[in-house]
């Protein structure tokens, strides 16, 4: 009987162990992706497309998403960000990769 009990005892610090341990793992990813900041870049608009939520830009180097300087297409966070710009704005813009696609999260004339 006492061999039962013992082990149920050492089953139940066990378990609570485990329970800590993922939670100091989660929090551990969580700070890590959270750090991540974006870095406002510099660049041009060359074209909006409504439709699809893109914009694309001629844009100095991204140094958070480690990309050179470069014409390239990304979608906008947000659609009523295309509204704050037109063809031929010089903007200040921050970017990075949301559900794998490069993301424009915050746009702005320069």
């Amino acid at each position: 009987m006492n061999a039962i009990m013992l082990l149920s005892a050492a089953c139940a610090r066990m378990q609570e162990m485990e329970r800590k341990l993922t939670i100091a793992m989660a929090a551990a990813i969580f700070s890590t992706t959270v750090s991540a900041q974006t870095i406002p870049t510099e660049g041009q608009v060359t074209k909006i497309d409504q439709g699809q939520n893109n914009v694309t830009l001629k844009h100095e180097p991204i140094k958070n998403l480690d990309m050179d300087g470069m014409t390239m297409v990304f979608v906008v966070a947000n659609p009523a960000m295309l509204k704050a710009v037109k063809v031929g704005d010089k903007v200040k813009f921050e970017a990075d990769r949301v559900n794998g696609r490069l993301t424009v999260t915050k746009i702005e004339k320069a």
